[in-house]
């Protein structure tokens, strides 16, 4: 594999040879979001607190496990994995203590992905700061150095817990992101990003605590780096780049005033305080606070309700002893006392609100501050931080700008920062209203990137009516996010790297039903979107090895797993006789027939016996075994619209791609390439082509000039089927038709499943 590297050539992906490279992931894995020490899904309260006793040793999975996913998500025709992690996982026993342990299966995994030749980028991932203020990623002693007690969050609502909620089952649906509007994680971000500014009292180990929580960030991803470097062997070959802080968000910084819910909060739901009301309540005040609700129309108020903390407050009290963790907090800084107060915003003696618009301007210069202000300052001002240490032992790392989600990218270009020529910008979309509501409307949608933008006189112009419509509109967004980035940051790559579908729509319907009509659809059109916006790379959120029907991610309520153990993968290619692979045995300038004989399916660790098939491609609730989990949502198990993200792609093009793209509903791929003269005879392009659209024969393909095969090709037991094509120069166009199934109808090779299930080995057709 040496030498097996991206490199970034006019704004493009290029390998060894030359050739374009787009980036198909996907995120692995949503385990890598709670510990498996204990295990603790957000469902799960007990011991919840204990989290300087946890370990992420065994997340996203174990590195014995790996080849299974990795065979699976190789199957699916992905090339790139972001590889999720959190700061938890690497500094949860305390400041400094780093769980070698986690790093060392880490290593394991990311040597286990060489093999099956994926690119990987690291993922330093974040939710609303932390599972402990109702998200992931930092760990808990951070929210007691800033102050904060998370055990009276509950009470004031200073974040809503899913391990804390009284009535777990009842936990509203994507609740989790309306705590970046509550006072534990807007004041963590604020502290983090800008506390030198707008906290100078906070003062821990003689240092800001600004500098305090971001050197201790950065200092734990720069350690896995340099034990990334010293294994030696993944470095550039496997891993090829890092992602900055997922989401960043500004917390309270550039509130124009504290007592009003800014413009730029587009997501209420349940009960929504101000800024200056979740600080009362975070000091034990009782406050009526309005209720929101999500439509297909967006938000819309509900009425108002009453937080009343009954006197407990979310700041840790007086004479709370901080040894435990080992740093010193400056006598100037208070516990017990809110620590707005403590720097004027407030007036606890009475309530009184003295400065709503502190966070609204830089103290020292005066500046107005929103969100480009923002980014531009307080984020960039991290980000090289980050990227320079990172560098420090990744040398040629390829770094991946996140900024804010949906907001605008840093204007850096034609400056050092954007002359980076390892720099990709990594924004992230969402359809909100899909994912809010959790149904797919083929009616209508908005676009949501025009309106945050500005580009409607009124949000009624920004509706979009039809699927045809809502599917253009989708493509648009994502173009017009690609455009930001080309215009502020400068000719770099664009890889969208989170974007997915809720997959319970419909109260759970696919799953009493089986009919993943709905899903297919949304998740057709999310890939119709990036395939045609022009990106240079995507990685879909999320693969996650557990995923049910009852629990979903077993994250918050969400559900967005391509995989579930409840579902069933979509039958596996045929595997071909040895004497066929080795790619030659398809003729030139026509379809490969299949070999005569019968199919044979593949199991997920790549070697196939009567001992390990039942295990490997029987998923659990559709086995023999029982099962505690509702009947009716294991009863007809689905393919959970697997032939909407299983679609053909180009792998590598001897040209620049101008165009591309997969109709489902015609089950057709096109693509368009601008070839140079100078073409390799030896570097083809070359298109991953699922034999489940496509079988070899019956399929047919069109070509603009040249020649072309389709084969099957094992690569470490895992068996895809590729089209190669030499073709001549200039403009070059490829046209492939498949067969056009009944989505999610059982089929032929279902028939396998149910014999194997029943331990009818000599109708498996083995070898």
């Amino acid at each position: 594999m040496a030498g097996f590297r991206l490199t970034i050539e006019d704004g493009k992906f290029c390998d060894e040879h030359g050739r374009q490279v787009i980036l198909r992931g996907i995120n692995v894995a949503g385990e890598a979001k709670y510990p498996s020490r204990p295990d603790q899904p957000s469902h799960v309260p007990d011991d919840f607190f204990d989290g300087d006793n946890v370990s992420f040793s065994k997340r996203p999975f174990s590195k014995d496990e790996a080849h299974l996913h990795f065979s699976r998500l190789k199957r699916f025709g992905y090339n790139t994995i972001r590889y999720v992690f959190t700061w938890e996982a690497i500094e949860a026993a305390g400041p400094g203590i780093y769980d070698e342990e986690w790093i060392e299966n880490t290593i394991g995994i990311l040597r286990a992905a060489k093999s099956y030749g994926f690119y990987i980028f690291m993922d330093p991932h974040q939710d609303v700061w932390s599972r402990f203020s109702g998200g992931s990623g930092a760990p808990m002693w951070t929210l007691y150095a800033a102050g904060l007690n998370p055990q009276s969050f509950a009470a004031t609502e200073a974040a809503i817990v899913h391990n804390t909620y009284p009535e777990e089952k009842t936990y509203p649906k994507m609740i989790w992101a309306t705590n970046y509007y509550r006072l534990a994680a807007a004041t963590l971000f604020t502290l983090f990003f800008a506390g030198k500014d707008f906290a100078p009292k906070c003062i821990i180990d003689g240092m800001n605590i600004q500098d305090y929580l971001q050197g201790h960030f950065l200092r734990a991803c720069a350690h896995l780096a340099k034990r990334i470097h010293e294994a030696g062997d993944i470095e550039n070959d496997v891993v090829f780049g890092w992602e900055s802080f997922n989401e960043p968000n500004k917390g309270m910084i550039g509130y124009e005033d504290i007592s009003v819910i800014p413009k730029e909060q587009a997501l209420k739901k349940g009960t929504c305080p101000t800024i200056w009301q979740t600080i009362l309540t975070g000091s034990g005040r009782a406050v009526e606070v309005e209720t929101w609700d999500m439509g297909g129309l967006g938000p819309y108020k509900v009425g108002r309700t009453l937080i009343d903390p009954h006197g407990e407050i979310a700041w840790l009290p007086v004479g709370y002893d901080d040894s435990r963790y080992g740093y010193k907090r400056d006598p100037g800084w208070k516990l017990g006392e809110c620590v707005w107060a403590q720097h004027g915003v407030w007036d606890p003696s009475t309530d009184t609100l003295l400065q709503k618009d502190y966070f609204g301007k830089h103290p020292t210069t005066g500046d107005t501050i929103d969100y480009p202000y923002f980014t531009n300052n307080y984020f960039m001002d991290f980000y090289r931080k980050y990227r320079d240490l990172i560098r420090t032992y990744h040398k040629d790392a390829i770094m991946l700008l996140q900024g804010p989600a949906m907001e605008l990218p840093p204007q850096i270009k034609d400056t050092p920062d954007g002359d980076d020529p390892l720099l990709v910008y990594a924004p992230h979309w969402y359809d909100g209203i899909t994912l809010m509501t959790k149904k797919w409307n083929r009616n209508w949608n908005v676009d949501v990137i025009g309106v945050l933008r500005g580009r409607y006189w009124h949000p009624a112009f920004a509706v979009k009516l039809g699927e045809t419509a809502i599917r253009n509109c989708f493509k648009d967004q994502h173009a017009a996010m690609r455009q930001e980035g080309l215009d502020r940051i400068g000719n770099h790559p664009c890889v969208m790297t989170e974007f997915g579908i809720p997959y319970d729509m419909d109260n759970q319907y696919a799953y009493k039903t089986g009919d993943y009509a709905s899903q297919s659809a949304a998740m057709d059109a999310n890939h119709y979107a990036v395939e045609g916006a022009g990106l240079e790379g995507y990685t879909l959120w999320l693969y996650m090895s557990r995923n049910n029907h009852e629990r979903g991610d077993h994250w918050n309520g969400e559900d967005l797993s391509i995989f579930s153990v409840d579902d069933k993968l979509l039958p596996l290619p045929q595997r071909p006789r040895s004497s066929e692979l080795d790619g030659s045995t398809s003729s030139l300038l026509k379809p490969t027939t299949s070999a005569a004989g019968s199919r044979e399916e593949q199991d997920d660790d790549g070697s196939v016996t009567p001992a390990n098939l039942k295990r490997s491609i029987t998923n659990p609730s559709i086995s023999s075994e029982a099962t505690t989990r509702q009947p009716e949502l294991t009863a007809a198990p689905g393919h959970r619209a697997a032939e909407a993200y299983v679609r053909p792609a180009p792998i590598c093009a001897a040209g620049v791609i101008t165009d591309y793209g997969f109709d489902l509903r015609r089950c057709f791929f096109h693509l368009t390439i601008k070839a140079p003269k100078a073409a390799d005879t030896d570097a083809p392009t070359v298109v991953f082509l699922p034999e489940y659209h496509f079988p070899k024969d019956a399929c047919s393909v069109e070509v603009s000039s040249g020649k072309w095969e389709i084969s099957s090709d094992e690569d470490e037991t895992v068996l895809l089927q590729r089209l190669r094509w030499w073709h001549d120069d200039g403009t070059q166009t490829l046209k492939v038709s498949g067969v056009v199934r009944k989505h999610n109808a059982g089929e032929g090779p279902e028939d396998f499943y149910e014999q194997c299930n029943q331990g009818a080995w000599s109708n498996c057709n083995l070898m």
